[in-house]
């Protein structure tokens, strides 16, 4: 008698681009400001002493200018395609400068610290 085999299948890795660029269509560059990388988001999550609490002060959606001021007092300006759009003055927001990163409103966004 032999005992059946497990099968594991792969789990299928889901990305979603939140990063519109200026083509209104999904982002295919990673850079910083651009779409969230799943290795970026994976060093984010491992380094969670990281993160710099923020609101939003000013927000430019239309060129994804984003200027936060920090809890200790410190001023960041961002530029982040899809985080732009998002949100606005006042927003609560997370920010993790070793792997510019944005977190507003529960999503993760890739962030070029300006």
């Amino acid at each position: 008698m032999s005992t059946p085999q497990n099968r594991f299948t792969t789990t299928p890795v889901r990305q979603d681009a939140v990063c519109m660029c200026a083509h209104a269509e999904p982002c295919s560059s990673f850079a910083p400001g651009h779409a969230l990388h799943l290795i970026q988001a994976r060093l984010v999550a491992s380094t969670p002493t990281e993160w710099v609490d923020a609101i939003v002060h000013a927000v430019d959606d239309v060129d994804g200018a984003l200027i936060l001021r920090t809890l200790d007092g410190r001023v960041l300006q961002l530029w982040s395609a899809g985080a732009a759009t998002t949100t606005t003055p006042g927003t609560p927001v997370a920010v993790h400068e070793r792997y510019h990163a944005l977190s507003a409103g529960g999503r993760l966004y890739n962030a070029a610290v300006v």
